[in-house]
């Protein structure tokens, strides 16, 4: 049997292109992420954590925001600060609640995927699996991000934990722009509409306006809550024109 354009097999089974370009971003987003779990380490230990501590949160909490929320108020009042990081923490996990509810008909049925998933639900992987038009695309745009990103950011949490201040500042190697580059990939072919230009006008500003004043976590939930109110009132869109899916992020609903 012959095989249709921009198909390839693998396995028995034939991938498209779009399915082939979900994985090689999956790959791309991971492990630009994943460089940056090296500063995590590192600062983790220099807080007071132990190695074995630093690793377990990693592998436990797996949550960048969150862990450096953490580590940050730990570092900046010891021990008697820990019901602030926790808290500062937790509101930034809050985020991955919202993303599990657009992924569920991405991820689809069965309790051990699901459960697989809800570790692996991260900005990362939810940005990856909603850039992909296609619905097998984007279940292996999200498997392959997360995966890559859960398996490298552990890996080099334990590298920077056990190197430590041998490695110095990670901005000097340019690693916590990394993430920043990839996600703005993602982000830029988005960016077409007035109304998705709008949404990241005014959920930058308002966060960079709240961050100085508010716990860690809040200034990105304030930020989501413009992207909704501009959804909920169409504002600056056109109600005479049809959805279309880079005007409209994580709009699309797709069957498992």
């Amino acid at each position: 049997m012959s095989r249709e354009p921009g198909q390839e097999e693998r396995g028995g089974a034939r991938r498209t292109a779009a399915e082939r370009a979900a994985a090689r971003s999956g790959w791309a987003v991971g492990i630009a992420t994943a460089a940056y779990g090296i500063s995590f380490g590192a600062l983790a230990t220099a807080s007071g954590l132990d190695v074995w501590q630093t690793c377990v949160l990693s592998l436990v909490m797996f949550s960048g925001g969150s862990q450096f929320a953490l580590i940050g108020v730990l570092a900046s009042g010891g021990v008697a600060a820990g019901g602030s990081a926790i808290a500062g923490a937790a509101l930034l996990g809050v985020r991955n609640s919202f993303y599990a509810l657009r992924l569920s008909r991405i991820i689809g049925p069965g309790f051990w995927r699901r459960t697989a998933a809800t570790q692996l639900t991260i900005d990362e992987s939810t940005a990856v699996a909603t850039a992909q038009q296609e619905p097998r695309a984007q279940r292996i745009g999200f498997w392959t991000t997360g995966l890559v990103v859960y398996i490298g950011w552990n890996i080099t949490t334990l590298a920077g934990a056990l190197l430590g201040n041998l490695i110095g500042d990670v901005k000097a190697y340019g690693l916590d722009a990394a993430a920043a580059a990839a996600f703005l990939g993602l982000l830029w072919p988005r960016l077409k509409a007035r109304q998705t230009q709008a949404v990241a006008v005014a959920a930058g500003f308002v966060a960079t306006m709240l961050t100085p004043f508010l716990m860690p976590g809040l200034p990105v939930l304030a930020a989501a809550a413009v992207a909704i109110v501009v959804g909920v009132l169409n504002l600056f869109g056109r109600r005479s024109d049809p959805p279309r899916p880079e005007a409209i992020p994580m709009e699309r609903e797709v069957e498992p």
